[in-house]
């Protein structure tokens, strides 16, 4: 079977951030679908159906679980690709794994043990992604709850990743320290992700103390993760970035993803010749 996380190809997850109407979800998954075909490790749907972590009590939240998985499914069927969500509690994870590919563990909760074994129980492969407070080294323990949850459940060892999404630090930045990369392969010796998009984030610094961002520089970090170790990327994308209800600031638009991704797979190919 094809890994879905393969550590000798370069692979891409990549959606919206928030679940929106069939309309939205399946322009995207269309568009993804098409750009698979350059992605030698393949691309992986990702859309959340709750963003359960937002500063902003008013903030949307997105459909929900029942809602969300049956949205997720229709993308999977309509586009052929695998499904990514973020889940937020251990009651989750059962009832997203009977849909999607991959369980999501949101960077706020990389140390939640009951969500990780939970998460690794399921047998899906799982990405978690790296507390902006966090050490590389540190995720060895987020790695390994995952791996006892998949074993205890008979499963044996599973696929997992990684996700490097900046460090908290600055004015009011996230900035990556491009050497955790190597620390984190070495480290949890997993396929390591970057998250190009959420790196990019201004928390708090958006309008009405919702996160901010800087998406121009979104195809420069990209680049030079791959040239310091990154084997995977997470890009959210979306027509009109400017109007997402969720994370506007920091996602890329539909149409720029393929030029900087026939630039990804030209940097990882001189990387890895």
């Amino acid at each position: 079977m094809k890994k879905l996380f393969p550590d000798n190809q370069l692979f891409l997850i990549a959606g919206p951030c928030q679940l929106e109407d069939d309309a939205l979800n399946l322009r995207v998954g269309e568009a993804l679908a098409r750009l698979a075909e350059k992605i030698p490790g393949g691309v992986i749907y990702k859309a959340s159906f709750d963003k359960a972590n937002r500063s902003n009590p008013g903030a949307t939240r997105g459909p929900g679980l029942e809602a969300g998985l049956a949205a997720l499914d229709r993308v999977r069927t309509a586009t052929g690709l695998p499904i990514l969500t973020d889940v937020h509690d251990a009651s989750q994870c059962s009832p997203a794994a009977q849909v999607v590919d991959v369980l999501q563990i949101p960077a706020f909760l990389c140390r939640q043990t009951d969500l990780l074994v939970a998460a690794g129980a399921t047998g899906k492969p799982v990405n978690v992604k790296k507390g902006q407070w966090m050490h590389p080294e540190g995720m060895l323990g987020a790695v390994r709850k995952v791996e006892g949850g998949s074993q205890l459940a008979g499963h044996g060892a599973g696929e997992i990743a990684v996700t490097e999404r900046g460090t908290f630090f600055g004015y009011g930045d996230l900035v990556v320290d491009m050497r955790a990369f190597q620390r984190l392969r070495e480290s949890c010796e997993v396929p390591v992700i970057f998250d190009g998009t959420h790196s990019v984030q201004r928390p708090g610094q958006g309008a009405g103390g919702a996160s901010g961002g800087a998406r121009e520089f979104i195809p420069s970090l990209t680049l030079a993760s791959i040239a310091a170790g990154a084997q995977g990327l997470f890009l959210e994308t979306h027509p009109d970035p400017d109007h997402a209800p969720s994370d506007g600031p920091n996602m890329l638009k539909l149409d720029t993803l393929s030029d900087l991704l026939t630039r990804c797979v030209d940097i990882w190919a001189r990387i890895h010749a």
